[in-house]
């Protein structure tokens, strides 16, 4: 029998692996949907690019001296052609492999004003599912961006307040299907490990609706990953949500 610690060692070691994905994955939503200055872009790291609205895989390439189909190769897109605003594309090959063409990075930009971030006031949370907290937030980028709420497969996952869906799909693999909710523009939620989506991106959602449906992750019970974000940076959900 696998005990309750076996269970949750294994969910913790799994969103470890899987949390420096969703955290590119906020960079993307943020300033996709508007909730950072434009002028962050200048500073995202040149490892990695993500994708903004109306990009392709051959601009991409260009911009930094690439060829679109190295890149395509290196993030294992086939073809290239199916990319989404948000997805974040490896702009050199993985360790150990070969690199077709050498990647350039893109002339500095002009020092710019950076504004400082928003500072919305938070709206009322709600818990998104009924279950144990399996997982308590840790403070870090790692096994502990937010809670990790047990559950029933089939289970509802409900929005914890108002807000906006600005991601709902399955791009980071083995993170089941993802909804990211932009409350204002400080304050964002997300909701990972779901079976199935009941929301489509640009929906407003009310505090409490059904948004999806729990599923389970890797072999481990069913279970809802949930975050709260200010400003893009994680923060304890239990500093907004009522006593559980």
């Amino acid at each position: 029998m696998v005990t309750r610690a076996a269970n949750h060692g294994r969910s913790a070691l799994y969103l470890h692996a899987q949390a420096i994905r969703i955290a590119l994955l906020f960079v993307g939503v943020l300033l996709v949907s508007g909730c950072v200055a434009p002028t962050y872009w200048d500073h995202t790291p040149q490892e990695i690019h993500v994708v903004r609205s109306g990009e392709t895989l051959s601009a991409i390439a260009d911009r930094y001296g690439a060829s679109a189909r190295a890149l395509a190769r290196w993030n294992n897109l086939g073809d290239g052609s199916l990319i989404h605003p948000g997805q974040v594309i490896r702009l050199a090959p993985p360790s150990g492999s070969r690199a077709s063409r050498p990647v350039a990075k893109p002339a500095p930009a002009a020092k710019r004003t950076i504004p400082p971030p928003p500072s919305d006031p938070p709206p009322g949370w709600a818990w998104p599912a009924n279950g144990r907290v399996m997982a308590e937030f840790k403070g870090a980028e790692g096994a502990g961006t937010g809670l990790l709420i047990a559950g029933k497969a089939g289970q509802e996952v409900r929005a914890a307040a108002n807000g906006r869906v600005v991601y709902a799909g399955g791009g980071l693999i083995g993170y089941g299907q993802l909804i990211i909710l932009k409350h204002n523009d400080t304050f964002l939620s997300a909701y990972g490990y779901n079976a199935s989506l009941s929301v489509k991106e640009g929906q407003a959602i009310r505090k409490g609706q059904r948004i999806a449906t729990m599923g389970a992750s890797s072999g481990n019970p069913a279970q809802l990953h949930f975050e709260i974000r200010r400003n893009g940076k994680p923060v304890n959900p239990r500093q907004y949500l009522p006593r559980h």
